[in-house]
């Protein structure tokens, strides 16, 4: 099977400050993301030869991004994937530039979700087409059945568990506090990530991420075509997607510690991109921090850690800013927030900058490869996204 190793590269990015944009339209932050794109290329709309369009609620074609860009009669397709449909729009825009279809193309997510009322907790699907469980359980409490699943498989007990999983959020806060487009700015202690509220046993309020609008866009183009645009543009080594059979539902020995979308999506990606050891090859990751729980699992179904070893790494401070692997360096979804149809390409956008060595007081040292990881659904049913981006090709 022929990869994508090396045949686009992504030469602008662009994303809005995530948060509670009350100021700001759908259309608004469309427009800042993608003209900061256009900016950062040295390209304007017209030179756009199609898009891809992300998002979950903000409508269901096309159209939503063609209209505020004034993309002048050229292919839009909407994708939709849960929380990993921004990173599905940049891989149908990789795909069709290694396809030898267009040239040039823009990957666009956005979310407005603040001003629905939208809070993440109840489940809004129609009962006419989801079951009664699935209406009625929220992610929450799907992902604190993870955090009781992976206490019980390894004997960690409750207290033990709940300062691991703040460890995690006083990490992605202190990054998220070096990053001015972050929707949450500021450091905790682990005193108030382990006392603070119970939303979902045993996930805290600081267990879970914000909900958040925002939009995030990028430029990709033929890899033998990036150095006309910019000197140092970011190479795709590896756009995978993993979607099983909601096995974990159905299966009673479901172990619900770990994801599996997530063990395949990975080996997959690195066996793309020429990976034999991702701990050390990989210089930062971008993982989808939905909820603490879901990080040390991703550490483990990565392969950054070992089974059941990843709480020592988290004590170790090898995810931390200046650890051997540093993981959600601009805050995760837990401080930049989620808009969920912009989140693959918030994350991207992080190691965008990384790799060009643009990411400021958070700029990790010498970064070769990066990694984003953006999952949609819960453990046992999951659609997971991985990424892998280099800042030179071969």
């Amino acid at each position: 099977m022929q990869g994508i190793k090396d045949r686009v590269a992504i030469v602008g990015m662009g994303c809005v400050k995530f948060g509670e944009n009350w100021g700001q339209s759908l259309e608004d932050m469309i427009v800042d993301a993608a003209y900061e794109a256009f900016e950062d290329a040295g390209i304007g709309p017209e030179d756009i030869q199609a898009a891809w369009w992300g998002t979950v609620f903000a409508g269901h074609t096309g159209q939503i991004l063609a209209a505020p860009l004034k993309l002048a009669y050229i292919p839009v397709t909407h994708v939709e994937n849960a929380c990993a449909t921004g990173s599905e729009a940049i891989r149908n825009a990789c795909y069709a530039v290694a396809a030898g279809q267009f040239d040039i193309v823009l990957a666009v997510g956005a979310e407005k979700l603040k001003d629905t009322g939208y809070s993440g907790l109840p489940q809004t699907r129609p009962v006419a087409t989801w079951s009664y469980r699935l209406t009625t359980q929220t992610p929450a409490a799907g992902f604190a059945m993870m955090a009781t699943g992976y206490f019980a498989k390894y004997g960690i007990d409750y207290d033990a568990g709940k300062e691991l999983l703040g460890r995690i959020a006083v990490k992605n806060h202190h990054n998220g506090s070096l990053n001015p487009k972050a929707h949450f700015q500021r450091e905790i202690t682990l005193e108030q990530a382990v006392k603070a509220p119970m939303i979902a046993w045993p996930l805290g309020l600081f267990d879970c991420c914000g909900v958040s609008d925002g939009a995030a866009a990028a430029v990709i183009v033929r890899a033998d075509m990036a150095k006309q645009f910019r000197d140092d543009p970011i190479y795709i080594k590896a756009a995978q997607i993993c979607q099983g059979p909601r096995e974990g539902w159905l299966s009673q020995t479901y172990d619900l510690a770990h994801v599996e979308e997530t063990w395949r999506g990975g080996r997959a990606a690195y066996a793309e991109a020429g990976i034999k050891d991702p701990r050390r090859e990989i210089s930062i990751a971008e993982v989808h921090d939905c909820f603490s729980i879901t990080e040390l699992t991703i550490m483990e179904d990565l392969q950054f850690s070992p089974r059941g070893r990843a709480g020592a790494d988290i004590e170790a401070g090898t995810f931390e800013l200046g650890g051997e692997l540093p993981v959600n360096t601009d805050g995760g979804l837990k401080c930049f927030g989620h808009p969920i149809g912009a989140t693959g390409l918030r994350m991207l956008y992080e190691v965008y900058k990384q790799l060009q060595g643009k990411a400021g007081p958070r700029q990790v040292k010498d970064p070769r490869l990066g990694l984003t990881h953006n999952q949609g659904g819960e453990p046992g049913s999951a659609t997971v996204s991985v990424i892998i981006a280099g800042n030179e090709p071969g």
